[in-house]
């Protein structure tokens, strides 16, 4: 059974939704069967690779008076997971070559690996994530290839791979992350409750038919 999950090294809420999910992983039978793609869906393509405001910035231009609750709710959450989402550190930047990076290491069977790497990176570390020094030490620290990391990084290698994930995402009428497609599937969000995850999975290795939601 193939799980695609659309996300975004930019979201918290994709890095909360990768520890629910491998949460649920766990208490699946049949781990063996499911089959995690991680697909590319660049919520801020406009963005440069020199860091501006924070995320915690951003979301008060976006929210006002609220955007302090509600960041503290998304850093609660991310705390019940064990996360530390320092949304004061954080500051978006272009994904794009990170994404090709996470095409470079499913191919070596490390995206799992590669795409913790840049979420930590991002929501805890505060790190650069469009800085080619930052992506090289977090891809070596993946696993990945000092070579092949560098021939990426100065080429358009898994170019046209992130831009067929997202003219993917809009066939499937995806506006927002994480979004999880089982099997072809109708898409649903990639944020539900541990428990709830592992329901939609071991419905798909079931039945083998999506669950509707």
């Amino acid at each position: 059974m193939k799980v695609e999950i659309y996300a975004d090294v930019l979201c918290p809420w994709c890095y909360i939704g990768k520890r629910r999910m491998s949460a649920a992983l766990e208490q699946v039978n049949d781990r063996d069967k499911v089959q995690i793609v991680w697909r590319s869906f660049q919520l801020a393509p406009e963005e440069g690779h020199v860091p501006g405001p924070t995320a915690a910035e951003a979301m008060a231009g976006w929210w006002g008076d609220q955007a302090p609750a509600r960041i503290a709710r998304v850093q609660a959450l991310g705390a019940a997971e064990g996360l530390e989402l320092n949304l004061h550190l954080a500051r978006p930047v272009n994904t794009f070559d990170a994404h090709r990076l996470c095409h470079l290491a499913a191919a070596r069977g490390l995206a799992d690996q590669m795409m913790e790497r840049l979420l930590r990176a991002y929501h805890t570390e505060g790190l650069n994530v469009a800085d080619p020094r930052v992506l090289r030490r977090l891809a070596g620290a993946a696993g990945l290839a000092d070579a092949e990391v560098d021939a990426l990084l100065a080429g358009d290698d898994y170019s046209e791979e992130v831009r067929a994930d997202r003219r993917r995402a809009a066939e499937y009428g995806i506006t927002g992350v994480p979004s999880l497609v089982i099997d072809g599937g109708p898409p649903v969000s990639g944020v539900q409750p541990p428990a709830e995850l592992r329901r939609l999975l071991e419905h798909g290795l079931t039945t083998g038919v999506p669950h509707q939601s």
